[in-house]
């Protein structure tokens, strides 16, 4: 519970650190889009958050050997997060560059899940999203992340 709360209260500094920058219209426009993914992921709304996911993206998550496409993301997100939710969730942008229509995002995370049966788990970690606007609408077309281990 110690390293729970010190880690909450180092994220606290440092996000309002990160909360002093100035971003852009363009940055802000990006940084809007990922949280209302994440705003979907953290309800369980899997369709919703895979909505945000361009058709030929390829992501590589920390724990995986390989990276993957968006049908075999879709199956590991169905399959993993099956009845659980995330009741408490932060995530705090470190670099948003913007070139045109495409964008990457660099951010930290930090979540509670909460499973079926009630079990809770905290994580936190970094995270990169490539986006791409296409049809006026930003989509994720490669990320790259996953959780930092609590020492």
């Amino acid at each position: 519970m110690k390293k729970i709360f010190i880690t909450a209260v180092l994220l606290f500094t440092f996000s309002a650190m990160l909360h002093a920058q100035e971003w852009t219209k363009e940055q802000q426009e990006v940084w809007k889009v990922v949280q209302d993914y994440w705003a979907l992921y953290a309800k369980g709304d899997i369709k919703g958050f895979l909505d945000y996911f361009h058709k030929d993206y390829c992501g590589w998550s920390n724990d995986a050997a390989v990276p993957s496409g968006k049908e075999v993301s879709q199956k590991w997100l169905e399959y993993m997060y099956q009845g659980s939710k995330v009741p408490l969730y932060q995530i705090d942008p470190v670099c948003i560059k913007v070139f045109g229509n495409t964008a990457f995002v660099h951010y930290y995370y930090d979540m509670i899940r909460e499973s079926s049966d009630g079990k809770k788990s905290h994580s936190t970690g970094r995270w990169t999203d490539i986006l791409l606007k296409e049809g006026g609408k930003w989509l994720v077309i490669g990320d790259h992340g996953g959780a930092d281990p609590i020492k």
